[in-house]
Parts: structure tokens; C-alpha cells; sequence
């Protein structure tokens, strides 16, 4: 984060020694750790803004009035002159708040938006590498403008971090014509930018990309330079990657100097329990192909308590003695699976296969075989596949077409990419859950921001069943109620399967639902824009980070609103909020409530002992129990399920501390 004794993040003592913008992998001592997790809980993990900050921000605003009064030209001029003022001075003073203004005043004359305070508080604090909770609905999009062109005018390249191809897009497409007005060039990066265009782009003052799409692109720069990354070895490189034929292997990026992360919740907590990996494919062979179906109708005649254990909490299968005792008399039926551990390895894919990857929950089968489905977003993940050989299995499984087998050749977390920009801010609409583990993993400090209007959305209690059933009776009969009244009604559901299954009852009951899920992501912006019309009915997997308004009419909002209902309860309260959050934006009206039961998989797998308690003080009901108690065993599993994903990450983390010469270098030769 940005040290307070020198405003100038781009001048940092552990910068690395090559021609790009990047800092030196962090060497963490178990002693460093022990005293930043005291420090983290002696200090308040989110605050908001202090006087200081506010007073700024009213200085910032005076400024701009006096904008207001020049020409267009003159305000380029007045802010592009700060610049090297900025460069010495470093994000503070009067430099900053001259140009702050002139974004301010330059976006209203280029996009017909003007920064609310709230907004250019958030702005600075992203200028100066803090996380910034902001509602969602609240504008971050224009929020990110201030930091971009505060940090390009100082000559440090700027990436803006979306959590999907059409956000990046948009939002290029959004702020372009505020850049242009400063001179500042842009581009845009997404899975379809064909690789030999990446170089030329990355070039550009600033960079919208996902996070995926960047981190890919550092990787495979560090597999293309090697070991040695001295300055005059990563400048000769650049150059004769610039010159070199179009099929030719190219430095891609220019550095890590700054970054804004939108949904930075999703990409450093979320995604941190997964790796990014960079892998080569290996054919599997006919051989490969028996031996898995062999060993999947193996897995498929085992017995579950007497042969293994499926641990879902953890997602993990553990073999028992009989199991372990077939395995040792099996003859195997390729050379490959000789050896015992091979066998044992094998055997545990395929029950994981069979047992802990669910169809339309985990996974999809499309046209080209088997995709996977993000469990925090709802979102395919493109080009993504399942570890040692899981994904074949279940390939096998499903009975498709079989993808060879990766071998890893690099990899990173997302944790350690993000260590690697000399700065980066982040911004999300639910930040408070997890800031202590921000500033602890990440040294990021969280700013929570006031809403530009008061809130206005209506909390209805929690209503809850002893079934699936009768929750989802309820969840149809409440939809068809409120749309039958005029209102909006978004059913947020936490799986494609949840979500086709609720669509199907409401159809059966002459509705007329949209359902938006994996298998419609290249529609999203326009399912959940026309989600607030009157009487709709929109059925939705996870919305974290869907990045489009839902626009409601006025005459709809006199009735009420959007009302949003959410079906099952998240393993973090934050997904639920990112659902909820998507009504009463921007001080409209709305309301939203939760229907849950008591076979959701979040009460099944964290609190099974609490749901057998339930189940006793009710007689078994299966209709009606009362909200409130399941609002406490929704805080209990939450909990529960928060640790151990924090847990996970952590493991991830070590594992990848552990593994750090698969990145194809040395932190010694940095």
C-alpha cells in the first residue's frame, strides 16, 4: 500500500531491477505473518471517510467550480500541466486536486456525468491504493476515471481489472471519450485479442482487461524471458520481440505499475483458492480412455461408509481399508496405472467424478464437451480444467469426446500476481465481510463509503421450510403474486440447475420467465437489463459482478420496485448482499427476501448437526419454521464456511510459495 511518508508509489524500495514497472516477489517470514495478524486485529479492519478525506473533497469540489468557468481547452491544458508536478510531488496537494477537478468537469462535458463527493472520495482512495466499498449501483465505473488519469499522467501504466470480457468492454467504451479529451491512449484486452495485437495495446496509458487475461499474459512473458530478467536482458528481449516475424514468441505486457480491481472481493478472495496454471496438453490415448471408464464403474461399485468417505465440506473423498484392499488385487489395465499410487489416485478422481462434481451445478455439458461453472459468479469459466486428470474422468463420466491431459509448465495465484504491481487499488459493493483478511494477505486497507442517496429497500423477513419442496411452492407463489401486482421480480438461485428447475415451475404454472445462467452468458447485459420491466420475471444464478443496472420505471417504482428473492443463503454473506444489492439502487425503491429450507446445501454441509436439532424441536415438519431460526443458522454456517475457505486459501497460497519455481524463474534472479 501506499507509504504515507512517500506519497510516490512508483518509487518503492523493492522495485525490481528490470525495465518494466514491478515489484520484487515478497519473501514473507512466519515471523512477519505472526505480527501483521496482531497488527490486524489491533487496527478497525474497514473505517470511513475521516475529516481529512472530506475536507479534501470539498477542496476538490471549490476547484471545480472554478472549472466550470473555463473552456474545454484550457482544462486539458491546466491538467495535463500537473503532471510533472505530480511525477515530483507524488498523489497529494495542489497537483492532485487540479487534476482531480479536471476529471471531474471533463467527464460531465464529455459523457454528461459529474462525480457525486462520494465518488471522488472513493477516486482518491483508489489513487492511492486502498479497497473502496461502494453500493452497488453507486457509479463505480466513472469512480475509476479519477485514479486512471491521476496515475497515467505520471507515466505508470494503468490497468483497470474487470471480472469479465463485456465489463471490460463497456467500460472502455464508456470512459473513452474522457481519455481522449486528456490525450491519454486506451485499449481493451479480452479472451478473443488475437496474440500478436497484445504487445501494441498493452503499450497504451491505459489498459481495460480481466483479471484472467492479464495474469495469463504475465505468465507466459515470465515462461518467454527465463531466469534472467536484468534490465538490459528484458530490454533487449522487448526490442527484438518488437521485430520479430508475427508467428514469433512476444513480450506481451509492459509491467505491473498500477491497478484498479473491480469485484476485487470475487478475484482475491473468491479465485485465490485457485490457481492459475499454464499447462501444455498431453493426447490421453486410447489406454487413457479405458482406464478411466475401468476405474469409473470400479468407483461406481464401491459402497459409500464401508469403501470411502465423501467429505463435501472439504470436497475431498478418503478410501477406506476395503478400498485400499481391491486396489492392491487390481490387475491394472494399462501400464500407466501400475504403479499402486497411480491406482489409488485414479480411484479417487473417479468417486470425486461421481460424488463431488454435480452436472448444472459444477459443470455443463455443451457442444464441445464439458465447461466449468464458476460456484461464485454463475459464469462459464472459458479454456479452464479440473487438475490430475478429474476433468477427463468426469469427461468420461458425462460420456463425451476426452480432452488430453495438461502438463503444468507455469503457474500463479492471484494472491502473489497482485504482490507484483508496484500499487493496486480495488473496488466491490461488499468489502466489510473480508476486510481484516485485505489488509492482512494484501496490506489493503478498506474505505467504506456512504450511499449518494439514503437507501430505501425494504428487508422482508427470512421465510423458511423443513423442504425443497415446499420452499420452492413458496418461491413460485410469491413471484407470481408480486408479478401479477406490476412488480419486477428477480429469483436468484446458486445453480444452473436450481435455476432451470424454478423456471420450469413457474412455465408450469403460465409464467413466463427469462432465466439467466451459464448457458446464456453471451446475453447477460440484455436478460438483466430488461429484468426491471413491469411483471417480469428474471431467474438468475449468481450476479456477482454482472456489472449491468437493472432500470426500472417509474411507474414501477411507485408500486414498489424490483424485488428480489433470494432462494438459497451463500457460504459467504457477501453473494448474498451482491444479490440483494440489486435492488433500491441509487435511492429507488425495492425490496428483496430470502426463502430458504432446511435441505439447502449450506445449512447440509456446515451445520448438519443444527438441521438434525431443527428437525426434532419441529416434529419433522416440512412446511413453515420460523425465520429467525434459520437467519441464526444461516450466521452459524456462514461462519463455519468463511473459515474454512479462508483455510483454503491460505493452503493454496503455501503451496504456491512452495512451487514458486514452476513460474519458469527465481525470486533471486528478479
Amino acid at each position: 500500500m501506499l507509504s504515507t511518508s512517500d506519497p510516490r508509489p512508483w518509487h518503492i524500495a523493492d522495485r525490481a531491477d528490470t525495465v518494466e514497472p514491478e515489484r520484487r516477489p515478497p519473501r514473507p517470514h512466519k515471523s512477519d505473518e505472526a505480527v501483521r495478524a496482531v497488527l490486524s486485529r489491533l487496527r478497525r479492519a474497514a473505517t470511513g471517510p475521516g475529516l481529512g478525506v472530506r475536507a479534501e473533497t470539498r477542496a476538490i469540489l471549490r476547484e471545480g467550480a472554478r472549472m466550470e468557468t473555463l473552456d474545454t481547452a484550457a482544462i486539458v491544458t491546466e491538467v495535463r500541466a500537473q503532471a510533472p508536478r505530480l511525477i515530483a510531488d507524488g498523489l497529494r496537494g495542489a497537483p492532485l486536486r487540479i487534476a482531480a477537478a479536471g476529471v471531474r468537469e471533463m467527464t460531465f462535458r464529455t459523457i454528461g456525468l459529474r462525480h457525486h463527493p462520494v465518488q471522488m472520495t472513493g477516486g482518491l482512495a483508489l489513487a492511492r491504493g486502498r479497497i473502496v466499498e461502494m453500493a452497488t449501483g453507486e457509479g463505480k465505473t466513472i469512480t475509476t476515471l479519477v485514479p486512471a488519469v491521476l496515475v497515467a499522467l505520471t507515466g505508470t501504466p494503468v490497468h483497470v481489472i474487470t471480472v469479465n470480457p463485456y465489463l471490460a468492454t463497456r467500460d472502455r467504451e464508456t470512459l473513452a471519450p474522457v481519455l481522449n479529451a486528456f490525450g491519454l491512449t486506451h485499449s481493451v484486452i479480452t479472451e478473443d485479442t488475437e496474440h500478436h495485437e497484445r504487445p501494441a495495446l498493452y503499450d497504451r496509458d491505459v489498459v481495460f482487461a480481466t483479471n484472467s487475461d492479464v495474469a495469463f499474459d504475465y505468465l507466459r512473458d515470465r515462461l518467454a524471458i527465463g531466469a534472467d530478467r536484468s534490465t538490459l536482458a528484458s530490454l533487449s528481449r522487448r526490442v527484438l520481440s518488437r521485430h520479430a516475424g508475427p508467428d514469433a514468441r512476444r513480450i506481451l505486457t509492459r509491467g505491473l505499475g498500477f491497478a484498479v480491481v473491480d469485484e476485487v472481493d470475487s478475484i482475491l478472495i473468491d479465485e485465490a483458492q485457485t490457481p492459475l496454471i499454464i499447462t501444455a496438453e498431453r493426447p490421453g490415448g486410447e489406454d487413457a480412455r479405458h482406464a478411466q471408464a475401468v476405474m469409473l464403474a470400479l468407483a461406481a461399485s464401491l459402497t459409500e461408509g464401508r469403501d470411502y468417505r465423501v467429505d463435501t465440506k472439504a470436497r475431498a473423498v478418503r478410501l477406506l481399508p476395503p478400498a485400499e484392499d481391491v486396489l492392491a488385487a487390481l490387475d491394472p489395465p494399462t501400464p500407466e496405472l501400475r504403479p499402486e499410487p497411480a491406482r489409488r489416485e485414479a480411484l479417487v478422481q473417479a468417486l470425486s467424478a461421481l460424488h463431488l462434481y454435480i452436472r448444472d451445478e459444477h459443470y455443463i455439458r455443451t457442444e464441445d464437451g464439458i465447461a466449468i461453472v464458476d460456484e461464485f459468479t454463475g459464469r462459464v469459466m472459458a479454456d479452464r480444467q479440473w487438475q490430475s486428470g478429474l476433468h477427463q474422468m468426469i469427461e468420461a463420466k458425462e460420456e463425451v469426446e476426452r480432452s488430453g491431459q495438461r502438463e503444468t509448465l507455469a503457474q500463479i495465484t492471484y494472491q502473489t500476481f497482485f504482490s507484483r504491481y508496484l500499487w493496486f487499488a480495488g473496488m466491490t459493493g461488499t468489502a466489510a465481510e473480508v476486510a481484516r483478511e485485505l489488509r492482512l494477505t494484501h496490506g489493503r486497507a478498506v474505505l467504506r463509503l456512504p450511499t449518494h442517496r439514503r437507501p430505501r429497500r425494504a428487508h422482508w423477513p427470512t421465510r423458511a421450510f423443513g423442504s425443497s419442496e415446499a420452499k420452492w411452492r413458496a418461491v413460485t407463489a410469491a413471484a407470481r403474486k408480486l408479478a401479477g401486482a406490476g412488480r419486477p421480480v428477480l429469483v436468484g438461485t446458486r445453480s444452473v440447475a436450481a435455476s432451470e428447475e424454478v423456471a420450469a415451475r413457474l412455465r408450469d404454472l403460465g409464467l413466463d420467465p427469462q432465466v439467466l445462467n451459464a448457458r446464456q452468458d453471451a446475453d447477460e447485459a440484455a436478460l438483466v437489463a430488461r429484468a426491471g420491466a413491469a411483471g417480469r420475471i428474471t431467474v438468475a444464478t449468481n450476479m456477482a459482478g454482472r456489472g449491468t443496472d437493472i432500470p426500472v420505471a417509474p411507474e414501477v417504482e411507485a408500486i414498489g420496485g424490483l424485488h428480489v428473492i433470494l432462494t438459497e443463503f451463500h457460504g459467504s454473506a457477501r453473494i448474498d448482499r451482491q444479490l440483494i444489492g440489486r435492488a433500491a439502487r441509487q435511492g429507488q425503491r425495492g425490496s428483496a427476501q430470502a426463502f430458504v429450507s432446511l435441505e439447502d446445501a449450506l445449512f447440509t454441509d456446515q451445520v448438519p448437526g443444527l438441521v438434525r436439532l431443527v428437525r426434532r424441536a419441529t416434529f419433522g415438519n416440512q412446511g413453515r419454521i420460523p425465520g429467525r431460526l434459520a437467519d441464526l443458522m444461516r450466521r452459524i454456517a456462514q461462519a463455519r464456511a468463511e473459515r474454512r475457505g479462508r483455510a483454503r486459501r491460505k493452503a493454496t497460497t503455501d503451496r504456491a510459495r512452495r512451487q514458486q519455481d514452476a513460474l519458469g524463474f527465481r525470486p533471486d534472479n528478479i
